[in-house]
């Protein structure tokens, strides 16, 4: 039997809205698939305007049928309004519903922080490399998911 790493499709979903954090965040997920061995024309990567907006897109992605798992990456960083609780809590609630929903493993991979210098130091490599922990998360839970299929 192969190894979903060999046969899955991928998506990878990114807010964009902190468009450098967004590139590191991708960067660490796609080292993250070439590490465990995912041919990258395996990942489709797609972006939305900001991390709210990440739930709905996993949806569609999800219930297109096509992935094995989505990766929701984003950064949504603490201001002076109330604003970032929303946001982070819904986008939270959001992907967690779709992969309850779907039976799709989909990542939280969204950076909640203080302040720019906490997101850099959880984007773009190193061992808080929230785009990276997101990819190995979906990947771990694809296998559960087929280990689980295989008991007849």
């Amino acid at each position: 039997m192969s190894d979903v790493t060999e046969t899955g499709r991928w998506a990878v979903v990114v807010g964009d809205f902190y468009k450098d954090l967004a590139e590191r965040l991708v960067s660490g997920a796609d080292a993250a698939f070439a590490e465990a061995g995912v041919n990258p024309v395996n990942v489709d990567k797609f972006t939305v305007p900001g991390a709210f907006e990440l739930p709905l897109a996993a949806l569609y992605l999800a219930e297109s049928g096509t992935y094995d798992g989505i990766a929701c990456l984003g950064a949504v960083i603490h201001g002076e309004t109330d604003h970032y609780d929303f946001v982070c809590a819904e986008a939270a609630r959001g992907i967690q519903d779709v992969q309850l929903d779907s039976g799709v493993p989909c990542a939280f991979g969204v950076l909640t922080v203080d302040n720019m210098d906490q997101a850099l130091a959880r984007s773009g490599g190193g061992k808080r490399d929230q785009g990276a922990h997101a990819v190995q998360a979906i990947i771990h839970m694809a296998r559960l998911r087929d280990q689980v299929a295989i008991v007849d």
